[in-house]
């Protein structure tokens, strides 16, 4: 079986942070560079969909996909009163 090519990282971190790092990686019997893949992984997958919503929004407004700024401002002050507004659509 071929492993896969790795790369050492290393980044200074506050020692509370180090601290629930380790506490995290003793409570389910994993190395600390397992749970350091884990949560690097998570946030690395995490900006990548931020950053495909960010270009699909972007297409939108492009395509004049958008709903008015007032339109949304006074659906959402109506939704303190006894008849809230439907939510607005483009």
């Amino acid at each position: 079986m071929t492993q896969a090519k790795t790369r050492v990282i290393t980044a200074h971190v506050p020692i509370p942070l180090a601290k629930k790092v380790d506490e995290i990686a003793s409570h389910l019997e994993r190395s600390r560079g397992w749970i350091m893949k884990q949560a690097l992984s998570a946030w690395v997958e995490q900006e990548e969909e931020r950053s495909r919503l960010t270009q699909e929004a972007l297409a939108d407004v492009d395509a004049g996909r958008i709903i008015e700024h007032r339109a949304v401002s006074a659906w959402a002050e109506s939704l303190s009163t006894d008849s809230p507004l439907p939510v607005p659509r483009k």
